[in-house]
């Protein structure tokens, strides 16, 4: 297993990167929302060595517009993984599966040379979701021992804590196997 950390606008542009393997970073939400921290974000990633994944929150409606909105945010990069963070919005609603389905299947058209990985948390993925399509493969949420999610889906990320950054694992023999498996 690989060990790495999902940051956003709330982390520093020079987090810790000893003993990573990959970050994610969260590039937009919706169609009006970037990271402001997000080129430097990726530069400490990329100076690192690190594999690197870029994420976009999704909305309800407008799969299209925020499919183009996320990748224009996000540099073109053979290697680099693309996810989809489905949950619940800060209003209380949540993109449809059919939705999800589609943004994640927008992303592989338009950049066909990048993994498309969905992010979702274990409720959505045991009670919301009814299609069990998560692209090129499922980065589950679960707060539990690291590597050991409540679910029987086959995973390839694992979000298994929250402080002080999210850490994540990669279900991944290397980090060469984890590059390899994003094209890079």
């Amino acid at each position: 297993m690989l060990h790495g950390i999902d940051v956003s606008s709330f982390q520093s542009t020079s987090y810790d990167t000893d003993g990573l393997s990959f970050v994610f970073m969260k590039a937009t939400e919706g169609r009006s929302y970037v990271n402001p921290r997000l080129t430097a974000q990726t530069k400490t990633g990329r100076d690192a060595g690190l594999v690197v994944g870029f994420y976009h929150f999704l909305w309800p409606g407008n799969l299209s517009a925020q499919a183009d909105y996320f990748l224009q945010h996000t540099p073109e990069k053979a290697g680099d993984i693309l996810a989809v963070d489905w949950e619940t919005t800060s209003d209380g609603t949540h993109a449809s599966n059919a939705d999800k389905d589609a943004f994640i299947r927008k992303l592989k058209q338009l950049r066909p040379h990048n993994k498309v990985v969905l992010y979702t948390n274990r409720d959505f993925w045991l009670n919301i979701d009814r299609t069990s399509y998560a692209g090129d493969g499922l980065w589950i949420a679960d707060y539990v021992t690291a590597g050991k999610p409540r679910i029987k889906a086959k995973w390839r990320f694992h979000q298994y804590a929250s402080q002080p950054l999210d850490k994540d694992l990669a279900d991944f023999s290397s980090k060469a196997a984890l590059k390899e498996w994003a094209g890079g």
